[in-house]
């Protein structure tokens, strides 16, 4: 047995009890994975300032995953729920090709004709190779998913996490220059996608690495209205940050990360509970058990409302002293820069619950394959963002920032709710 089996038959390996590894290495994945999101940012600005830490913050956090969702096109829920295996995993990884070198491009092209200095583009420009390279891994990671191996997507988002970050903390700490740190970063996210991913992947017995470029068209054509949806979702998640890189400076954005930190917890929280129980949805709908399938619904929906409710309290009781303990952190030069934010903590950790509540409601719409409600709604909040965000952010500086994200938010976790109700009772009454 060579090197590279022994090591795949590693990383395969489960132990006596598959689906509670599958739901522990989910939540290990997704905790590192959020938790890297969570405090890069913050750990930016202790090493290098406020200025790098706010152009690293708008580069890994907003446009850097904006161009993820490029990327991955909207195509994980469509691949972890094609359990009839209408396209193989040949068909995925060629379409993949194509939308990574898409969003390298429109990074490329949106860097051009930005205005920003040479620094400030190519180190956005490194972290939208980093985060293009994260979207290629997906779909190793859905196809992982799809053959009942989440265990295998867990295991490659905490250790691709821990590699990459690990790498990209040491050089910036070694030369205090965010662009070397970067370009380190981008260099181990390859090496994790070849020993996590594509080691695994070739040795996983249900994965079809055949393919067809001449079903690209097809497969396009089925997950188009996801993509457009995902990706105006998520410039509706971040139309505030968009308008505080526009109207303000780089310290500002790098603020308003560091407060927006909650909605990552919030959202990974969300994650635990939601990921692992689609394939149950889907198989519940699809056999036409419609009261399994309403009393998950709800007691998914209970817990994630629960959750959100929890994590306001915590907010509102806990979050000056925490936010004083950041300051602490930062350094003395940062002191009272965060406590004066705490409404604005709290504000978005509300938003945060509304965003999560919507998640589960998408998914259920996918479900559904109801991508035309999905997109009705983004389309029309998406231009609501590009009109209240800005005029909130150019008015009231970070505080319209947050209440924007609220109110966003919470229209769009009303649409989605709405939406998913009624797609299921005319699913029930058509099946």
């Amino acid at each position: 047995m060579s090197l590279a089996d022994r090591w795949a038959g590693l990383l395969m390996k489960t132990g006596p009890n598959k689906e509670k590894q599958n739901i522990v290495w989910n939540m290990v994945g997704s905790f590192c994975y959020a938790f890297a999101s969570m405090v890069l940012a913050f750990l930016v600005m202790r090493i290098v300032g406020e200025d790098e830490g706010g152009i690293f913050a708008f580069g890994y956090s907003t446009f850097g995953q904006q161009m993820f969702i490029v990327a991955y096109f909207g195509l994980r829920p469509f691949q972890i729920t094609d359990g009839a295996r209408e396209y193989r995993f040949g068909d995925y990884l060629r379409h993949r090709y194509l939308t990574c070198g898409l969003a390298v491009m429109a990074g490329l092209l949106y860097l051009l004709f930005s205005g920003y200095t040479a620094k400030k583009a190519l180190a956005v420009f490194l972290l939208v190779c980093y985060k293009v390279i994260d979207g290629f891994a997906d779909v190793y990671e859905s196809e992982f998913q799809r053959s009942g191996n989440l265990h295998l997507t867990g295991k490659s988002n905490t250790f691709r996490t821990i590699l990459s970050v690990t790498v990209f903390l040491a050089v910036l700490a070694a030369g205090r220059s965010l662009i070397p740190a970067c370009g380190a970063a981008v260099a181990a996210q390859i090496a994790g996608v070849f020993i996590f991913d594509v080691a695994v992947l070739n040795r996983l017995p249900a994965a079809d690495t055949r393919g067809d470029f001449r079903r690209m068209v097809p497969l396009t054509k089925a997950a188009v209205l996801l993509f457009l949806s995902v990706f105006l979702d998520f410039y509706i998640f971040s139309a505030a940050k968009y308008a505080i890189d526009a109207h303000m400076d780089d310290a500002a954005s790098g603020y308003f990360n560091v407060i927006f930190m909650p909605t990552s917890v919030i959202n990974l929280a969300a994650g635990f509970v939601i990921r692992p129980v689609l394939t149950y949805l889907t198989d519940y709908w699809n056999g036409k058990d419609y009261r399994s399938f309403y009393r998950m619904l709800g007691q998914i929906s209970a817990l994630i409302a629960a959750l959100s409710v929890l994590a306001v309290a915590l907010a509102a009781v806990l979050g000056r002293p925490v936010l004083a303990i950041m300051e602490g952190i930062l350094g003395s030069a940062y002191e009272g820069s965060l406590v004066r934010y705490h409404p604005e903590f709290v504000i978005v950790v509300l938003g945060g619950g509304f965003y999560a509540i919507l998640n589960l409601y998408y998914y259920v719409l996918v479900i559904l394959r109801r991508q035309g409600i999905i997109f009705c709604i983004y389309a029309a909040l998406t231009a609501a963002a590009a009109v209240i965000a800005p005029m909130m952010v150019i008015r009231d500086g970070i505080r319209g920032a947050a209440c924007a994200y609220l109110l966003l938010m919470t229209c769009m976790a009303a649409g989605f709710a709405a939406g998913g109700l009624w797609a299921c009772r005319k699913g029930k009454e058509n099946g």
